[in-house]
C-alpha cells in the first residue's frame, strides 16, 4: 500500500498483570493477525490490528522508518511497564531481496500481551476515535494438528539444487567470489488449515533457546539475532557454519570439536562476522568482536556462533540498523553483489521474507530483530513453503550440503507434524 499521508492517531495504554502462564495459549483461535516473538518463555504475543503499513523495493526499510516516526509522533503512550517490549510496539518483516514482491510490513498489534523478567503486561493500542478496552485473557482451546497430505519440493529438485550447489562450487573457485548462501524450498499440503497456534507452541517448546516469531504469514525460531539495540548498545549474534547432530551426546561433544577446527566452517564463519562487524562500525563508537567463535548447541544442529557488541555514537534506530546489517554473509555471501547476483541466477526462486529480518521495535528505536531463518511462509490457510540455506565456499561438498539443508528444515517440518 501506499504511504498514508497522515498517520493515525493512536491511544496506547500498558498495564502491568499477574503472570498468565504460557503466552501462546492465549491467542484466541480466530485472532485476526497473530503475532509472536519469544524466547525461552519470555517475549510477548499478540493478535489484532490497530494499523500496519506494506513497502516495497529499495526503500522498503526508509519507507517503513518514515511511517513509524510519524507513527509515534502522534500516539499517546500510558505505559505502567517499563521493558522491551512495553508500551508503543511494531512488528515487521522484510523481504530478502528489493525485487520481491513480498516486500515489508510493520505492523501495530491491537493487543499484546508481554512477559520478561518475571513482570507480565498487557498492552492495548487503539485509533483516538475507538479507546482501547481491557481483553479478557483466557487460554484457548489446545490447536489442532494440521494433516500434511503432501511434501514436495519447492522451485528445484533435490538433483537440481544439488547441481546448483555445485555450479557455485565452481564459480567460487574461479575467484568470483569467496562464499555464497544458497537456499531451497519445500512445500507442504495439509488436507485440513495451518493453525499458526500449533507451529509456535511446537517450535517454542522444542527449541526454547531460540527467537519464536510470527509475523504476517511467516511463522518459524530462528537461533540468529541480527541485532538488538537498547539503551545504546547494539548486540549481534553472527551464525556461520553448521553440522547435524546424531543424538548421541558423547559423538555430538566429538563433533562440535570437528567443527570448531574446521577449516571450511572457520572461514565461512570469518566471513559473515566480518559482514556484520563492518556494516555495524560506521554507527558504533567501539566495538568488541571476539577472535574465536563458540559452538552454540541447537536440538538438531550446532552451528559457529559469535557475539559481536558495540556502543552507538549516534541515534539511529533497531530498524535502520537492521536495514543497514542486511544481507550479511550469513545468508548472503561475499562480496555481497556478487553473492547476490549468483543466488538470483542459481536459486530460480523467489526468497520472500526468508533470511530476511523479522522482529520489532518500539518508540525509541529500541528492539530486537532476527534473521528469519528455520521458517516458512504461509501461502494459503492449508499450504506452506519451507525453506532452508547453507554456506557454500570453495570446499563445499553439494551432497554434504543438502544434508545440512534437510537438518535446517527440521524444526518447521517436526512443527507440522510430518517427521524429519
Amino acid at each position: 500500500m501506499p504511504l498514508p499521508q497522515t498517520e493515525p492517531a493512536l491511544v496506547v495504554r500498558s498495564m502491568r498483570i499477574p503472570d498468565p502462564g504460557d503466552l501462546v495459549s492465549l491467542i484466541p483461535a480466530d485472532a485476526e493477525a497473530p503475532v509472536s516473538w519469544l524466547r525461552e518463555g519470555d517475549g510477548f504475543v499478540g493478535w489484532g490490528t490497530a494499523t500496519a503499513i506494506q513497502t516495497q523495493g529499495t526503500a522498503r526499510f526508509a519507507d517503513a522508518e518514515q511511517w513509524w516516526r510519524g507513527i509515534v509522533r502522534q500516539s499517546v503512550v500510558r505505559a505502567e511497564v517499563d521493558l522491551p517490549g512495553a508500551g508503543l510496539i511494531a512488528v515487521g518483516s522484510f523481504a530478502f531481496a528489493a525485487a520481491s514482491d513480498a516486500g515489508g510490513v510493520l505492523h501495530v498489534p491491537a493487543i499484546v500481551i508481554g512477559r520478561r523478567n518475571g513482570v507480565a503486561w498487557v498492552t492495548t493500542t487503539s485509533t483516538a476515535a475507538e479507546l482501547p478496552s481491557t481483553p479478557k485473557l483466557q487460554s484457548g482451546e489446545i490447536p489442532q494438528a494440521p494433516k500434511v497430505s503432501e511434501v514436495t519440493h519447492g522451485s528445484l529438485t533435490d538433483a537440481e539444487w544439488t547441481a546448483a550447489v555445485g555450479a557455485a562450487v565452481g564459480r567460487i573457485q574461479s575467484g568470483a567470489l569467496d562464499k555464497v548462501v544458497m537456499a531451497r524450498d519445500v512445500v507442504i499440503r495439509s488436507e485440513t488449515d495451518i493453525d499458526p497456534r500449533y507451529l509456535l507452541r511446537n517450535l517454542s517448546d522444542s527449541y526454547p533457546n531460540t527467537w519464536t516469531y510470527s509475523v504476517d504469514g511467516l511463522i518459524g525460531a530462528t537461533p540468529e539475532m541480527l541485532l538488538r539495540r537498547q539503551k545504546g548498545l547494539v548486540t549481534s549474534r553472527v551464525l556461520a557454519g553448521t553440522i547435524r547432530r546424531t543424538g548421541d551426546d558423547e559423538h555430538d561433544l566429538a563433533l562440535a570439536a570437528s567443527l570448531a577446527r574446521s577449516s571450511k566452517d572457520l572461514e565461512e564463519h570469518e566471513y559473515a562476522v566480518r559482514s556484520v562487524a563492518d556494516a555495524m562500525s560506521p554507527h558504533c563508537s567501539s566495538m568488541n568482536v571476539p577472535e574465536s567463535p563458540f559452538v552454540l548447541h541447537l536440538p538438531n544442529v550446532m552451528h559457529l556462533a559469535t557475539d559481536v557488541a558495540g556502543v552507538l555514537h549516534e541515534d539511529v534506530s533497531s530498524l535502520t540498523l537492521a536495514a543497514s546489517l542486511h544481507p550479511s554473509a550469513a545468508v548472503c555471501g561475499t562480496p555481497t553483489l556478487a553473492a547476490r547476483d549468483l543466488i538470483a541466477e542459481l536459486e530460480q526462486m523467489d526468497r520472500g521474507r526468508y533470511a530476511g529480518p523479522v522482529g520489532w521495535l518500539d518508540a525509541a528505536g529500541d528492539g530486537e530483530w532476527g534473521i528469519a531463518l528455520r521458517c516458512g511462509e504461509l501461502e494459503t490457510p492449508s499450504q506452506m513453503r519451507l525453506f532452508a540455506g547453507c554456506g557454500i565456499v570453495a570446499g563445499s561438498e553439494p551432497e554434504s550440503e543438502l544434508g545440512e539443508s534437510d537438518a535446517k528444515l527440521v524444526p518447521m517440518r517436526q512443527a507440522l507434524g510430518c517427521g524429519a
